[in-house]
């Protein structure tokens, strides 16, 4: 898997010939279940946010279209900080939060690929997300919530 990428690479939705599939995965307890579809050859996001360094999530950001909540729906908490804007959703029983809605595209939702059940990822490239220049790195990434 390669998962090294300069600092400012910003990376199409698909790449050609990339076709979606359909992803699943869900928290450490499988109460909260979910389906994404994404494409195979993924390209996600490491942020270096203080929320986002301390539980090692990986970004993959999508439409609110492509992602469907299947189960655990009751299983959820919410935690808010700062402007309010991110919902950071995770499963109230183990703590895990394997997607949320995050602050820089509050249209879409943002899936931790860490949390997606093996099988249909063929290959993830990993590109850096600044905080500290936060503004023109979601610029960069206005596209992935776009259906």
């Amino acid at each position: 898997m390669d998962t090294t990428a300069p600092a400012n690479a910003v990376t199409p939705d698909l790449r050609p010939g990339d076709d979606r599939v359909t992803h699943r995965g869900g928290c450490h307890c499988r109460r909260v279940r979910f389906e994404v579809d994404a494409p195979a050859h993924l390209t996600v996001l490491d942020c270096n946010c203080s929320i986002c360094r301390m539980t090692g999530f990986l970004h993959l950001i999508v439409p609110a279209t492509r992602f469907r909540l299947l189960a655990g729906a009751d299983a959820l908490a919410e935690y808010t900080f700062n402007t309010g804007v991110a919902r950071h959703r995770f499963c109230r029983h183990c703590g895990v939060k394997a997607f949320y809605v995050p602050r820089s595209h509050p249209d879409g939702i943002d899936v931790n690929v860490r949390c997606l059940d093996p099988g249909t990822v063929a290959s993830m490239h990993v590109d850096a997300f600044d905080d500290a220049d936060r503004d023109a790195a979601t610029a960069a990434l206005a596209h992935l919530s776009r259906a």
